[in-house]
């Protein structure tokens, strides 16, 4: 009975709350991927996704290689959703990653106040589209968008990042509306990616961040 309370109470809990509660439950200096993934997966591809796509999304300094890195997970759900899989799956060597458990405190707390913003925002919207299609549609928008945030070009990957988070807080949230902005602003991403590549391929000069 009381495994059903809790599992009801998170599927009732909002993104946020989510995030806050994994800082909280979690004591150890170090979090594993796996220990994430298994106290969300309740609430399906949507939450992973969104934890995916949040550190992108921050305008921090990163080193090289990391979005690279947070684009692993993206392609990996972005496929399961496609194929229509029912419950998230990681490989062993991801879900052993361990994360310093100050760190995703910290982007805890600078996430949070914005995303509870978005999410007063959010309510039911063109619910006549099933979950599981709109699972599948974000999977193709969101495997175009890992691509985009995986290339090594500083600063592309926020538009693509914010796109998969949206689109990731529209689909908790039953939002088709919000899901459709979240591809758009992705889309957005990607186009801009695809000019900055057009105009390195024809050697044009940019910035000094762009090498």
């Amino acid at each position: 009975m009381s495994t059903n309370g809790n599992n009801n109470n998170n599927n009732e809990r909002s993104t946020s709350e989510l995030l806050e509660n994994v800082v909280v439950v979690y004591r150890s200096d170090t979090i594993t991927i796996g220990e994430i993934k298994n106290s969300l997966h309740e609430r399906g591809f949507g939450v992973l996704l969104a934890i995916a796509a949040l550190p992108l999304c921050l305008p921090v300094p990163v080193p090289p290689g990391y979005t690279t890195l947070f684009s692993i997970p993206l392609f990996i759900f972005s496929i399961q959703m496609i194929l229509g899989m029912q419950a998230p799956w990681l490989p062993a060597w991801i879900e052993e990653k361990e994360i310093k458990r100050t760190s995703l405190e910290k982007m805890v707390i600078k996430a949070n106040p914005w995303l509870k913003k978005i999410e007063k925002r959010l309510q039911p919207r063109l619910t006549y589209v099933s979950i599981h299609t709109w699972e599948r549609v974000i999977g193709i928008f969101a495997f175009v968008f890992a691509i985009s945030i995986a290339l090594p070009i500083p600063l592309t990957n926020f538009p693509p990042g914010w796109g998969v988070l949206i689109m990731s807080l529209g689909l908790l949230s039953k939002d088709g509306v919000t899901i459709l902005i979240g591809m758009i602003v992705g889309t957005i991403g990607v186009g801009i990616t695809m000019v900055i590549l057009m105009l390195l391929w024809m050697g044009m000069s940019l910035p000094s961040f762009y090498g």
